[in-house]
């Protein structure tokens, strides 16, 4: 896979599709391949940069503290270097937060953005969510085991548990099939989570904007619904009443229509 060097960072990422660019930028702990599920249909009508965001995946981990401010500066870097002077941006969850620094840091950068279970700032709920993936992490035999033990959990229904238990084991297996991220920079990279907050920045952003929430979410929840779209000027709202926080694996068709047909348009 294809690397580049930003601000002395190696950075991994996959290109697959050909069209218009579109950036997708993944969550916390994951890389590049957490779009599997997405690329199929996006391919179609684009070309889909997937990066591996530094702290994760094959990407070199910086020694700086982590911010979603700073993610944001790599990734218009990112852009730079691989000669792409403007793309479509999706983020999911972490990917989103730090879409929206991205769009208002370097609004120049970004033709649209598209924001999956973001948060404007991280409140009294995040936290203590992100502290208890922590704590979890540190007591796990690996990153892995904390995210599917821990951090599953909040991403998915107890429908798709209890319903679907073959399909819930193999996004585990998903999960342990990826390049494995250190307990040190799942803790650098969810410091950064901690400290997220873009509530001066929403003002700036330019691009049309998709915000997407699962109705069952309970991390990033509807609650966040109107600090984003009130704050960002052309921006609108789907809400998928039967998903929760990861709702690009618990129902990939139903995600990808409704995030492609804001693409497209």
């Amino acid at each position: 896979m294809p690397q580049v060097t930003v601000d002395g960072l190696s950075i991994n990422y996959d290109v697959q599709g050909e069209g218009d660019p579109l950036l997708l930028v993944p969550y916390l702990s994951a890389d590049h391949a957490c779009y599997a599920f997405q690329l199929p249909a996006y391919t179609e009508h684009f070309s889909c940069i997937a990066v591996d965001l530094p702290g994760s995946g094959e990407s070199d981990k910086p020694q700086e503290p982590c911010s979603t401010e700073a993610y944001a500066d790599q990734l218009a870097g990112f852009l730079g270097a691989i000669g792409v002077e403007r793309a479509h941006v999706a983020g999911v969850s972490l990917g989103a937060a730090v879409g929206l620094h991205l769009a208002a840091r370097h609004p120049e950068r970004v033709r649209t953005l598209s924001l999956h279970s973001a948060w404007d700032h991280t409140d009294a709920y995040v936290r203590t969510c992100v502290e208890l993936w922590r704590f979890a992490a540190g007591a796990s035999p690996t990153v892995a085991d904390a995210v599917i033990e821990a951090i599953f959990p909040f991403c998915f229904t107890p429908e798709m548990y209890v319903e679907r238990p073959d399909y819930a084991q193999a996004l585990a297996d998903f999960v342990r099939g990826r390049p494995a991220q250190s307990l040190e920079a799942f803790m650098w990279q969810s410091d950064g989570v901690l400290a997220h907050d873009a509530r001066d920045a929403l003002g700036k952003i330019e691009a049309p904007t998709l915000v997407t929430f699962g109705a069952h979410d309970l991390v990033t929840s509807t609650r966040f619904a109107e600090p984003l779209t009130g704050a960002i000027a052309n921006s609108e709202l789907v809400v998928f009443e039967h998903l929760s926080h990861a709702g690009l694996h618990e129902d990939p068709e139903a995600f990808n229509n409704a995030s492609l047909e804001f693409l497209l348009r």
